[in-house]
């Protein structure tokens, strides 16, 4: 699918890759000169950060901001097969709404209205579908970048948070709802996806349970280009 689901903002840049540092910021050399750019990405980008490696900023809306570029994505590969790695994790949220639109989820066929990050308890979720007769679809989106022994992996770091969002959901499948996971995999060298119960073995136990108490797993591959992310289908789980 050729069509573009989100459109990076105009005046992204290719910029090179130099380190990261405090989690938020890092630095690249764009146009000979040495500048800041801000990460909202608080997982370690295993295997991404390598120093010389492109990186696709984009400018900052608010030209007041301290910061003026945002890390939207890393490249990757070698021996000519280079790739972009989208690290932005604000995007899938943005995606999951745009693959909506388009009505590339089948799993939430149906259903006529999404609310984008919805309320539930002491839990922000990142859709409620509703609408259709159907009951309440509660979703829940997670950013793959990592990929081990072509498997596509989720988490890259520990995260209490992630697992948090997982005992949300049994709840909502015990009370009535439907409830799923969406990875967003925003890479293309991936074959199927799996927990990355190698570095966070406490959120795979929790992702199986979790699927055990009926809360649907969901995958979408996208591939980033330096114009905008594009639709390029699903991947199969394995538990």
């Amino acid at each position: 699918m050729d069509e573009i689901l989100l459109r990076y903002p105009e005046g992204c840049r290719v910029a090179t890759f130099l380190r990261r540092e405090k989690r938020f910021f890092v630095y690249a050399l764009l146009d000979g000169r040495e500048v800041i750019a801000h990460t909202n990405n608080t997982g370690s980008m295993l295997g991404l950060l390598r120093h010389g490696a492109p990186v696709l900023l984009s400018p900052a809306e608010d030209p007041k901001r301290r910061l003026r570029w945002t890390v939207e994505a890393l490249g990757q590969g070698r021996f000519g097969k280079r790739f972009w790695v989208g690290v932005n994790t604000l995007t899938p949220n943005r995606l999951l709404a745009a693959l909506f639109r388009q009505g590339l989820l089948p799993w939430a066929e149906g259903y006529e209205t999404l609310k984008r990050e919805a309320v539930n308890g002491e839990s922000r979720l990142d859709g409620l579908f509703s609408g259709g007769g159907l009951p309440l679809l509660w979703v829940e989106c997670k950013n793959v970048t990592l990929v081990e022994d072509g498997a596509a992996a989720f988490p890259d770091a520990v995260t209490s948070r992630g697992a948090k969002h997982l005992h949300t959901l049994m709840r909502l499948r015990e009370e009535g709802h439907r409830a799923a996971m969406l990875y967003i995999i925003q890479r293309p060298d991936g074959n199927c996806f799996r927990a990355a119960d190698y570095i966070d073995p406490l959120y795979a136990d929790t992702l199986r349970e979790a699927i055990q108490c009926g809360v649907e797993v969901h995958t979408a591959v996208v591939r980033v280009e330096e114009d905008g992310i594009r639709y390029s289908g699903e991947l199969p789980y394995r538990g």
